[in-house]
């Protein structure tokens, strides 16, 4: 397999010139203010399709043979993926087929119909879902139209670097959300083809992190299982190719926990206006977890808008938790008139919101003559929560953390 390199890059860039948008590179005054310094982001969660997947598909059938186009094309996806290939498919004359695991987020699966591409539910992962469109290529002479291992997809998502570059011209680091290696390796491959003093970090969830291993390694090693809310980088094993361009051109690869993906997704709906699922959140949950490791000017990539509703509304909720804005514990009280009263009295006077009570007296931990209150509250933050916790404990109250 040939490489890519930055005139590969530009070429690309030719190919998609009136196809993809040029997105918005917006400044984060919070980030900014955590980092010591200007923090950007480039918010491809607002290109077609909702992410950067429509570059390298794009080029990838654009480059094909007109016989080849013939024959359709095939592809395995969670979602985003499979929307770039559709809509690439469409607008290049192809028929699409896109293999997507059985667990895909149905707006995912019902978009990609919509783009015009024929899907098919098979496997639960990417990858799984990958070995059934290379059978069916096998079988049917359609060309797969792979997720991130091909030169022309890696040279299509570096475009991304070459904007960054052009409306950030002074930046020192950026971060790339990072499942397979294709988005990474082709910024990789144009930022240090034109600016080699711009560090560029992989960010990976930590339940789905092939890169580290790989790395140390020095080939890439499958993970034996992943387990992550971000589905888009939830890829068990790096590309051949990414993987030998990230060797080159990629500084670090960090990993970013669960919680701090939570908290990452929030602060794009809260302080970014943003709406991003979880994988590309990823940048962001590695600038709020060490905020002034970073030299800036900082760039961090967000893609992803193709978030499932139902998907969301759990991950504000996890984040909420994780910032402190969620408070679940048990209160064991007196079971005498007045004392569960007394007790929303407190949580109330300390501000906090009560979500949801639930009173029981058949808990088999209870003494004669006590009750568990099973209480759920918004609180404001961490320091908010330990307060009330304190003042639940000072009015005599045994606790448990939910």
């Amino acid at each position: 397999m040939r490489t890519v390199e930055l005139d590969d890059v530009r070429e690309a860039r030719k190919l998609l010139d009136g196809v993809v948008r040029v997105t918005p590179l917006e400044h984060s005054r919070v980030l900014a203010a955590g980092a010591g310094g200007a923090v950007h982001v480039k918010c491809e969660n607002l290109q077609r399709t909702g992410s950067f997947k429509i570059r390298g598909a794009y080029v990838r059938i654009a480059r094909l043979t007109d016989a080849e186009r013939a024959g359709g094309v095939v592809a395995a996806s969670a979602g985003n993926h499979a929307q770039g290939v559709a809509l690439a498919a469409r607008l290049l004359g192809a028929r699409a087929t896109v293999f997507m695991p059985v667990t895909a987020a149905l707006p995912k699966i019902a978009a990609t119909r919509n783009y015009g591409a024929e899907v098919r539910l098979a496997g639960t992962t990417v990858d799984e879902a990958l070995t059934y469109a290379r059978a069916f290529e096998a079988a049917s002479g359609a060309v797969l139209v792979h997720p991130f291992d091909h030169p022309d997809v890696v040279a299509g998502q570096g475009t991304v670097g070459l904007e960054i570059l052009e409306q950030c011209p002074d930046v020192r680091t950026v971060l790339v959300c990072t499942g397979g290696g294709g988005l990474v390796a082709g910024v990789g491959v144009a930022v240090k083809g034109l600016r080699p003093d711009v560090r560029v970090v992989a960010v990976q969830a930590e339940r789905a992190a092939a890169y580290p291993a790989s790395l140390a390694a020095g080939r890439p090693v499958a993970l034996d299982r992943m387990a992550t809310m971000a589905d888009g980088i939830a890829v068990g094993r790096p590309g051949d190719l990414p993987f030998a361009l990230v060797r080159d051109v990629v500084d670090e690869v960090v990993t970013v926990s669960e919680a701090a993906i939570s908290r990452a997704l929030l602060f794009c709906l809260e302080r970014a206006k943003l709406v991003v699922e979880p994988a590309g959140a990823a940048a962001i949950a590695a600038l709020l977890t060490e905020p002034d490791r970073w030299q800036p000017p900082v760039v961090a990539v967000v893609s992803g808008g193709n978030v499932d509703p139902v998907l969301l509304l759990r991950v504000i909720q996890h984040g909420m938790l994780a910032a402190g804005r969620y408070l679940s514990v048990r209160v064991l009280i007196g079971d005498r008139p007045g004392e569960l009263a007394a007790l929303l009295g407190l949580v109330a006077e300390l501000g906090a919101n009560v979500l949801d009570v639930e009173h029981s007296r058949t808990t088999s931990h209870l003494d004669l003559g006590e009750v568990e209150v099973a209480l759920s509250v918004e609180t404001r933050g961490e320091e908010h929560r330990t307060e009330l916790l304190s003042a639940l404990r000072s009015a005599g109250h045994r606790l448990a953390l939910a």
